[in-house]
């Protein structure tokens, strides 16, 4: 087999103007934090220090809180919707406008191939808050009775596999139902959100209408347990799910969570297989597989499972793996060297078990966190591989016979956030759709989003919905 080589097409750094150090966005300004705590910001590509930043304590949170109560009780809340609908138009022009910046900044701070936050993650980003300006000023038709008020001040918890994207779906529909925003993104990835603190100052949102408070795990707490909170919401692991959970029960705040995944893609013996192999491959190995609807089990029908493995073999090998700049990488780098460890860990137990394992050809840059897409065979529904998350380029190869053996391998885990079928029998898909305990079934597709669209899950993946006219009503008294 001959290889197209592809000449390296890197995208440009000097776009983006990142500073050597980074306040908290508070009250409209970039603040010190009181204790004076910093961490560094780190491209996990090369791991070169791409900023510090400050950690916000428990007093910078009060700071944060305070501020978004002020703007809420003050400005936001009171203002008409057909108001605050233009303050999110002008967020979204700008966000479209400073795109390439964005894409790129995302790219070094997570990551990801450049392709992908300039093609899918900045769009999408763009097209929430188009979508949310639309709705700010009709909630009342939107189904949550006649008269929908705010709750007041939302906190925000994001994960760092979709910065940008993530901080979206959060601020959007807050902001569009009335409410005030302290949001703190991951440890690892905060670059792209504070330069949305910045488009705030140039949208002159009012102050203190969206706060940004960095920091890790402590800063998180301290702003989910605050006593001036009214709703909280979190995207990331179910294990802090559950933390959060507890701390919120008997309080008052509401609380939506969009945990985990182990998706299932079921592919039958009558799907395309070229198609299908294409969308495995996107519902596993895009953005390294840092997605919590990944499809990381593969169900495979029997009676086509050696076709179908040679072809997603020899798809596979024709993965890019290198510089998550060069436009032609499909697989960047792993965000965090903590998070390399845990994808290295869990593969070693995947042999130690008896799955066999498999990675193309490629050669992985000597700096930096990466790994080859892997992909296991022999796979059984015992096997750590197939039940826990593995947050990385992994995907566990299982099969079956029937549909209804399908359905039942595809249900048996603790996670419910989606589901991916690949059939041309349009009975098939409506018959499996039905019976699986996903949030969300894909069907001959996967990893597909619009802003129209709710996203959530069951089980261990979390409750409430965000996305669409459903992802008004969690800001929505």
């Amino acid at each position: 087999m001959s290889f197209f080589e592809y000449a390296p097409a890197p995208e440009s750094r000097s776009i983006v103007d990142i500073r050597s150090s980074y306040g908290l966005f508070i009250d409209g300004s970039f603040v010190d934090s009181v204790d004076g705590k910093t961490f560094k910001s780190v491209n996990p590509a090369t791991e070169e220090q791409l900023a510090e930043v400050v950690e916000g304590s428990p007093a910078d949170v009060d700071a944060a809180v305070a501020a978004a109560r002020r703007a809420f009780d003050t400005v936001w809340g009171p203002m008409s919707g057909a108001d605050r609908s233009k303050y999110l138009f002008r967020i979204a022009r700008l966000i479209q406008e400073r795109s390439r910046e964005l894409a790129v900044l995302e790219s070094l701070d997570n990551g990801k191939p450049i392709r992908e936050a300039r093609d899918v993650d900045l769009p999408l980003v763009a097209a929430h808050f188009f979508y949310y300006a639309g709705w700010a000023d009709k909630l009342s038709h939107a189904g949550f009775g006649s008269d929908p008020r705010p709750l007041g001040v939302a906190a925000q918890v994001i994960p760092w596999n979709f910065p940008l994207l993530m901080l979206a779906w959060k601020i959007a529909p807050a902001l569009a139902c009335g409410n005030t925003v302290v949001l703190k993104p991951a440890e690892t990835t905060p670059l792209t959100a504070l330069l949305f603190a910045e488009i705030c100052q140039q949208a002159d949102l009012p102050p203190g209408v969206v706060n940004i408070v960095t920091g890790a795990g402590e800063t998180g707490r301290a702003l989910v347990e605050h006593p001036g909170v009214d709703k909280v919401a979190f995207t990331g692991s179910t294990e802090v799910g559950r933390a959060i959970a507890r701390s919120v029960a008997g309080t008052r705040k509401r609380l939506t969570l969009e945990l985990g995944g182990k998706a299932a893609n079921i592919v039958f013996d009558d799907a395309p297989i070229d198609q299908a192999v294409e969308g495995i491959v996107n519902g596993i190995f895009f953005n390294q597989g840092h997605v919590c609807c990944a499809g990381s089990r593969l169900l495979v029908q029997e009676s086509v499972q050696d076709s179908f493995l040679d072809a997603l073999k020899r798809r596979m090998s024709l993965l890019r793996v290198g510089d998550p700049l060069d436009k032609n990488t499909d697989v960047g780098a792993i965000n965090s060297a903590a998070q390399l460890a845990r994808i290295r860990e869990l593969s070693a137990v995947g042999e130690e078990e008896g799955a066999s394992r498999w990675s193309p050809a490629c050669e992985l840059p000597d700096r930096g966190f990466w790994f080859a897409p892997t992909l296991f065979t022999g796979v059984s529904q015992a096997h750590r591989i197939a039940r826990e998350e593995i947050f990385g380029p992994v995907l566990s190869v299982l099969t079956f016979r029937t549909p209804d053996e399908a359905v039942e391998k595809a249900n048996n885990t603790p996670y419910g956030l989606s589901a991916g079928i690949w059939t041309e029998k349009g009975s098939r898909i409506l018959a499996v759709a039905d019976r699986l305990r996903a949030g969300v079934v894909w069907a001959n597709t996967f990893n597909k989003f619009d802003p129209t669209s709710p996203f959530g899950g069951y089980k261990e993946s979390g409750y409430g919905r965000e996305g669409g006219r459903h992802g008004l009503e969690a800001y929505l008294a």
